[in-house]
């Protein structure tokens, strides 16, 4: 971690999404603080903010080799005077032994790196879903039972989660341990974000303009704590600076009913539904993939108690906008599908396929300070491309020397130019057809590298002056929309063998793209081009060859079982 001087050092785990993203601007803001790390498993773009304002770490906590995460976090943390850890899946909800690992037994690993590294303080989110179900609107404080929704696979997890920092609290009284439960968080740039993780591709977000909706259906008694992202940072950059421990409920002041829900959403106009009726509408909703959220969601929002704030609020925090100033803003987010600079945050995408921002594959030590970090990929239609500085570099002065067959190379770079083509579409759709599989994040962050190694092969051929063939490319992109059509007919009853199979395709292309990586780092300097930069995408290829093999790994277990294997 870089050195911060006199001022203290953060490191934020989880740091590129939602809660993250405010996090970092809280800080940045916190005169004490003047030192930030961010951990993530997708890096954002580091030269946007507010990921501009801390160093970066690429992790993976949910990794199969605990001891390794632990030993790399360890590492990073040593000298760090506060820890806050964010990092928690919602999606995909279906798969609850990667969830579970990554939730409760991610929350582990952060202890365990926390206590190695010597950190005194550990601040976890933690939720209003940690509490048991009451009956009644008294609010609550922080010593209300906390044993969580039996239906909400979400609560569950977060009151799993805090017995983790129970056990951490008996055995290490001297760490500071903060839990902070926080109402839902909204802002406008999570809109793309919560549509995808809440609402699913099928919902039409038109109707969540104001007044469109002539009556709104609801259960009664549903009530909801919001409070706004930046306010949400703003306490946790207050806990920290204060080293405050202790468990702190945080929410807005006003608590919102259905009533108030209808006079925001529709014209006031509010038809009561008993649960009884909407939870099974919900529950198969789900089950046929038409809504994201499963009902547990509904069932904390008709079960935990509102809390009290009062202890945040000792502490000088307080709200600069409303529950309702946060939903209106929401609203407006989800219906333009806001977003920012981070795989996760990231605008207008339905789900997790699309460009991202170029990660390491592989987990690991992937650190990049501020502005100094590659910029996100870039979209196929070639307008408005964004290269990392290695990249950029490789498509300056360039020629090809007598000695040397331009045919013969303009032909051999074509023709890898083709396979990246191809190989583009492929994961493209794979990321697409499993975005609400563990595989997700892996794909995406392939689809953006190969993006953008097609993309330079693609201002080589131009930079070297070599006949263009565009036709093998066209062929190769007809053949990529054939079989989008076919695996999008085939994608809800597809094969768990499907996976395995595309995985070991696409294996074999990787490999083959190392060869040219390899030939171009050899003829580099014939070339006019830095063969460092050839070195560097052979790594990459090696890296994603290795992710692929992990991925097979874990597809081969369940290819030849019954039932809908990984999706």
């Amino acid at each position: 971690m870089t050195d911060g001087g006199d001022g203290m050092r953060v490191a934020v785990i989880g740091a590129s999404g939602n809660v993250g993203s405010a996090v970092l601007r809280a800080l940045a803001a916190e005169p004490a603080v003047t030192s930030v790390l961010g951990v993530a498993r997708r890096l954002p773009d580091r030269s946007a903010p507010p990921f501009d304002a801390a160093d970066w770490l690429s992790l993976d906590l949910a990794a199969e080799d605990e001891a390794d995460v632990v030993d790399r976090l360890a590492t990073a943390l040593a000298g760090a005077d506060a820890v806050v850890h964010l990092a928690w899946a919602i999606q995909p909800n279906t798969e609850r032994d990667y969830m579970r690992r990554l939730n409760v037994g991610g929350t582990r690993r952060v202890a365990d790196a926390a206590v190695r590294a010597g950190v005194r303080h550990l601040v976890v989110a933690s939720s209003w879903g940690v509490y048991s179900p009451v009956q009644d609107d008294v609010p609550r404080t922080e010593d209300a039972p906390r044993e969580g929704i039996r239906s909400s696979h979400y609560s569950v997890d977060k009151a799993a989660q805090e017995r983790v920092l129970d056990e951490l609290e008996a055995e290490h009284p001297e760490i500071t341990v903060t839990r902070m439960r926080t109402a839902l968080i909204f802002q406008a740039d999570a809109g793309a974000e919560i549509a995808r993780y809440f609402l699913g591709p099928f919902v039409p977000l038109g109707l969540l303009r104001p007044g469109v909706l002539p009556v709104l259906p609801l259960p009664g008694h549903l009530r909801l704590q919001v409070v706004h992202a930046d306010d949400a940072g703003r306490a946790y950059a207050t806990v920290v600076a204060q080293r405050a421990g202790g468990a702190f409920n945080v929410a807005a002041a006003d608590t919102l009913w259905p009533v108030d829900l209808a006079r925001i959403l529709d014209h006031g106009h509010i038809v009561p539904v008993p649960p009884a009726l909407v939870r099974p509408l919900v529950h198969y909703a789900w089950r046929a993939r038409l809504v994201a959220a499963d009902a547990g969601w509904l069932d904390m929002g008709l079960g935990v108690p509102v809390m009290d704030t009062t202890r945040i609020r000792a502490l000088g925090w307080r709200e600069t906008r409303s529950a309702e100033d946060a939903l209106r803003e929401l609203l407006d987010g989800l219906r333009d599908r806001r977003g920012l600079a981070s795989p996760v945050l990231r605008a207008k995408d339905r789900n997790f396929g699309g460009p991202v921002e170029s990660a390491p594959a592989r987990a690991g030590l992937g650190n990049g300070r501020g502005r100094g970090g590659a910029g996100a990929g870039g979209g196929a239609g070639g307008g408005g491309r964004h290269r990392s500085p290695a990249l950029a570099a490789a498509v300056g002065p360039a020629h090809v020397p007598p000695h040397l067959d331009a045919g013969l190379l303009g032909l051999y770079l074509s023709d890898h130019l083709t396979g990246a083509t191809a190989g583009l579409g492929r994961m493209t759709r794979m990321a697409e057809a499993y975005a609400d599989t563990p595989m997700a994040d892996d794909l995406a962050a392939m689809a953006s590298q190969l993006r953008e190694e097609r993309d330079l092969l693609r201002e080589l051929i131009h930079a070297l002056g070599l006949r263009q063939r565009p036709y093998r490319q066209a062929a190769a992109q007809a053949g990529e929309l054939v079989g989008r059509l076919k695996l999008n007919r085939r994608v809800l009853t597809r094969s768990p063998m499907t996976p395995l199979l595309e995985i070991e395709v696409m294996r074999g292309a990787v490999l083959g793209k190392l060869g040219v990586w390899q030939t171009l780092a050899d003829h580099a300097e014939e070339l006019g081009l830095p063969a460092e930069t050839f070195v560097s995408l052979a790594d990459r290829a090696r890296d994603q060859a290795a992710t692929l093999d992990l991925l097979h790994e874990r597809s081969r277990r369940t290819a030849f079982r019954g039932g809908s294997g990984t999706d």
